[in-house]
């Protein structure tokens, strides 16, 4: 895979991914940017989301499960001290259809064990957690 980001000026880039989607980026006003995209470290937790979202619904589609409505909401906490790296992520998975909770803490665990790559890319000692329509796992991923 290969993309190419460029700068538009200040603090800001865009950039078109190999799928073909514009993203852009920027940095926020108090540090020279205009605000005008999203921050990278943002897009970090929503490529993790997008990524653990796309595995859980085709592996519970694998399963015959049909999932009716599904948000991930991802928090991610930050050293103090740069490079300011992510130090844990917890994941809420809200989740609406017949969906055995089994089934479904099944396929997160797929998921990051086995087939999320952006999760395989991010440093093997973030800690994750997880929680399922509100009610937090039972353990650590």
């Amino acid at each position: 895979m290969k993309t190419l980001i460029t700068w538009t000026g200040e603090m800001a880039f865009s950039g078109t991914t190999p799928s073909g989607h514009e993203i852009k980026m920027d940095a926020a006003e108090d540090v020279g940017g205009k605000n005008s995209g999203a921050r990278p470290t943002e897009l970090l937790l929503h490529s993790l989301a997008g990524c653990t979202g796309i595995d859980i619904v085709m592996i519970l589609k694998k399963m015959r499960f049909e999932t009716k409505a599904f948000q991930i909401e991802i928090e991610g906490a930050r050293s103090e001290n740069h490079p300011k790296r992510f130090t844990d992520f917890h994941i809420h998975y809200l989740l609406e259809g017949d969906l055995p909770e089994d089934k479904v803490v099944r396929a997160i665990q797929l998921s990051k064990n086995t087939y999320c790559s952006v999760y395989h890319s991010l440093n093997a000692n973030i800690k994750i957690s997880y929680s399922i329509n509100g009610v937090k796992g039972k353990q650590d991923l």
